[in-house]
């Protein structure tokens, strides 16, 4: 779209500064979009991109603090007071979060895998069909908080007395991502992602009786863990959480949940969702490419 007498941008840059843009307008968190960028969805030098990856987050940034204020995707939890012994509980919780986050990755490329076997038409929207009746199912007859981002569940665990969770919950979060990812429905996976592993803190914090402010950090570091058993990028995910409730004095606890939970979730999977997409989409390319090729190579041979 940009006119010829425009400096020429690389279509790889624009794509990697757009989801980069995306990420600090949607949780209003540009460090977490920049690192993001850097950490994931690039391994080239920085020097290549920085120009157009700082623009983007700056403009999306001062775009979204115009429209709805400076404000704090989550809030400011309380985690004063924090047990000297709570990273042992840390480590704990990176290690569930981590193999969870991980292993609902896997069920996912398993069951898009199969999905592809489908006949279009039919066969897929029955599928999809399906995929709704039992979300509706799951939040009719079991918990409403089967539904949606999850966002008021982190609120609620962090900031009313109601703390704890059912056990059951995480099961409900992660099964709910699943189905919708599968169907192709828009949706993502970063705030599904972080409140599961936000249950998954609560969880584990009401086994153990903990305190306030330890649940507190308890669900930060699920919240941390979890998504770095997705997407495979520590300091994205610590950083995403710090920037949304500003809880700076907790970022050695939130950088020790991403590490451990990275270790833990290769014995799942040595790579991301991320990067197995990116196999798959890759793949499907050649196919095509192939098929093309073969059809057109059929329509230029003589007829005899």
């Amino acid at each position: 779209m940009l006119p010829e007498w425009w400096p020429k941008i690389s279509k790889s840059n624009m794509i990697k500064a757009g989801a980069a843009a995306g990420l600090a307008a949607a949780f209003n968190t540009p460090l977490g979009g920049i690192v993001f960028a850097v950490e994931e969805l690039t391994k080239t030098h920085i020097s290549y991109f920085k120009t157009a990856l700082f623009t983007a987050v700056i403009i999306a940034g001062l775009t979204a603090q115009g429209l709805l204020g400076p404000y704090l995707y989550i809030g400011y939890p309380n985690v004063n007071n924090v047990s000297s012994w709570i990273f042992l509980f840390v480590i704990l919780a990176a290690i569930i979060s981590g193999l969870a986050g991980s292993g609902m990755s896997k069920l996912m490329l398993i069951i898009l895998q199969w999905r592809a076997t489908l006949k279009k038409g039919l066969h897929r929207y029955a599928y999809i069909v399906v995929c709704a009746l039992i979300i509706a199912s799951l939040a009719f007859f079991i918990s409403e908080r089967a539904f949606g981002s999850g966002k008021e569940l982190m609120t609620t665990t962090l900031f009313t007395s109601n703390k704890y969770v059912a056990w059951y919950i995480p099961f409900i979060r992660i099964t709910d991502q699943v189905i919708s990812f599968t169907t192709g429905a828009a949706g993502g996976v970063f705030s599904p992602a972080l409140s599961a592993g936000a249950s998954i803190g609560s969880l584990l914090a009401s086994w153990f009786h903990l305190s306030d402010s330890d649940t507190n950090l308890l669900i930060l570091c699920g919240m941390v863990s979890f998504l770095t058993g997705v997407t495979r990028t520590p300091f994205t995910s610590a950083i995403l959480v710090l920037e949304m409730t500003d809880r700076h004095s907790v970022i050695f606890h939130l950088m020790l949940a991403g590490m451990a939970s990275s270790l833990a979730a290769l014995l799942i999977d040595k790579h991301s969702l991320y990067e197995h997409l990116k196999h798959q989409y890759l793949v499907e390319l050649i196919k095509e490419h192939d098929q093309k090729a073969t059809h057109k190579e059929h329509e230029e041979q003589p007829a005899i």
